[in-house]
């Protein structure tokens, strides 16, 4: 196995329940609530997504963490990176992140990656429904980084010769961002850091050189759908399109049909064979993709996803990292470890099993 390699799961700490999803989609709201309610929608579509013994865990409890760390470390994974909700002060789903920090539980190296765009209600349909705005100024940066900067000095927060390592979901929203990096570099030299390390997420704005919003590098996020080639037009969608043609023409209507529907090779292989950016660009690669457990309606969904391709397309990874990215930066993301509600997790399930993470764990050896 490739020691200099670190590959990074991005993590989604909504499996708690918090006051505000309380408020907005009903008591007792967790990301299990859609995952649990997901339904096939033709024939041969697997969903529901069902957890190893169906473990629908609640992350408030820092013992599923370490859990789910001792997992990860045993099949090759080197960090997580959680996803980071920070609303003009506003801290959104931070207890697992706080609950590791105080217990100092798990052993386990991990950076942030912060998630700034509004929370809507697209996955109802109503993403112009805003439930929690992101406004942005220079002073709330000021005071993002002074609160981000303790994590950062958690000997297992992820850092490049000394820079912590900090993700940008969406850099291109932020009218500021790069006097707001800026600010960041400044804050963190003062409080005795090198510099930071800052990538950022390239799901919406791609091929934009980092140095544009003051970053040193992007990432790649999969699977992108510029890469989805064509639509899937299998026999065993046919039953699904005819419930569409009817809920359209209004005969039989359904709360819930798609109109994206590709296979998962096609993706892997048009993301292998990508031309990449001029600048320091890390890979990502994903396990599968299938949202209509969130969406009622225009779900994005990657059919035919093995570990066999799974693994096809982390090989090929490793080997563009190891030749294309100094020793001390072969960084490899993975979308993700439990995004189930977005049916995108290397967390073992009961189609499945552990085969995912031996995929990977396979590729990297």
């Amino acid at each position: 196995m490739n020691s200099k390699l670190k590959t990074i799961a991005l993590y989604l700490p909504q499996y708690h329940e918090v006051a505000e999803n309380n408020k907005w989609w009903g008591e007792g709201f967790t990301e299990w609530t859609n995952v649990k309610k997901a339904r096939s929608l033709f024939e041969g579509h697997y969903q529901p997504h069902i957890p190893l013994n169906k473990n629908y865990y609640d992350l408030s409890d820092n013992d599923v963490l370490i859990s789910q760390a001792d997992l990860a470390k045993s099949y090759g994974i080197y960090g997580f990176c959680f996803y980071h909700y920070w609303f003009n002060g506003k801290l959104l789903l931070e207890k697992p992140i706080h609950n590791m920090l105080m217990q100092q539980k798990p052993d386990f190296p991990f950076c942030l990656s912060w998630a700034n765009e509004n929370w809507t209600r697209r996955w109802d349909g109503a993403e112009h429904e805003v439930l929690m705005e992101q406004k942005y100024s220079l002073e709330d940066d000021r005071a993002h980084i002074k609160y981000l900067l303790p994590i950062f000095k958690d000997e297992r927060y992820i850092k490049i010769e000394g820079k912590p390592v900090f993700l940008m979901y969406r850099s291109e929203l932020h009218p500021q961002i790069k006097q707001a990096t800026e600010i960041w570099r400044e804050e963190a030299k003062r409080y005795g850091f090198p510099d930071l390390f800052l990538i950022r997420m390239e799901n919406f704005e791609s091929n934009l050189a980092p140095s544009t919003h003051g970053f040193d590098a992007g990432a790649e996020f999969a699977p992108n759908g510029e890469f989805k080639g064509e639509k899937s037009a299998k026999k065993n969608l046919l039953s699904y399109f005819f419930k569409k043609i009817l809920h359209e023409t209004g005969i039989k209507k359904s709360s819930i049909y798609s109109n994206g529907v590709y296979d998962y090779s096609n993706v892997v292989e048009n993301m292998i064979n990508r031309d990449t950016p001029n600048y320091k660009y890390f890979r990502c690669i994903s396990p599968s993709w299938d949202n209509s457990a969130r969406r009622k309606k225009n779900a994005l969904m990657y059919i035919n996803s093995t570990p066999a391709l799974f693994k096809k397309w982390a090989s090929k990874m490793r080997k563009y990292t190891s030749d294309n990215l100094p020793e001390n930066e072969q960084l490899l993301f993975i979308n993700a470890w439990n995004e189930w509600g977005e049916g995108c997790h290397l967390e073992p399930d009961e189609k499945w099993g552990t085969a995912y993470l031996q995929a990977l764990k396979d590729a990297l050896s």
